[in-house]
């Protein structure tokens, strides 16, 4: 899966599916080395390093000239205790030069066409955050508590 969309008259932002032992899964492990994100590095590389995704699971990048700009991921489960919820969109992050361009927006939309492909209905975001998610068609459905005993908000998307 290839999605193309200018971000600027010269440079066009790329999103893609990250296959296992593929040189873009090694790109986008040295992104994650070297991001802002510390709360989840260390999670986001051993996921990478051991190719910790099943079936349909897997990490979506963002490249702006060959260079990862923004990450996403698909999961069935996230951090939280609530096995019963899930195709949780997780992981999302653009590098701080190319936040404020939609990025985000963008890998949302490319991880729920591939939901939408794989037979899902709906998307789950959790996320600190309050009226960013709603931009996007997402809906605040609960706060739910982390395994780390903290609260985040979790929004859901219908997608057929």
């Amino acid at each position: 899966m290839d999605f193309s969309k200018k971000i600027s008259v010269r440079r066009i932002l790329r999103l893609k599916k990250v296959e296992k032992d593929t040189e873009l899964a090694d790109r986008l492990l040295k992104f994650v080395e070297n991001f802002s994100w510390e709360d989840v590095k260390e999670h986001t590389l051993w996921m990478l390093h051991n190719w910790g995704f099943s079936d349909w699971e897997t990490m979506f990048v963002a490249m702006i000239d060959g260079e990862g700009v923004g990450m996403a991921s698909i999961m069935k489960t996230d951090y939280y205790p609530l096995p019963e919820i899930f195709l949780w969109i997780s992981s999302v992050f653009v590098t701080e030069e190319y936040r404020g361009h939609r990025i985000s927006e963008k890998m949302i939309a490319f991880a729920n066409e591939y939901a939408k492909e794989n037979g899902f209905d709906r998307t789950y975001i959790p996320s600190e955050h309050v009226g960013l998610y709603e931009k996007y068609g997402y809906r605040y459905l609960k706060d739910i508590v982390n395994y780390g005993n903290g609260t985040d908000r979790l929004y859901v998307k219908k997608i057929k």
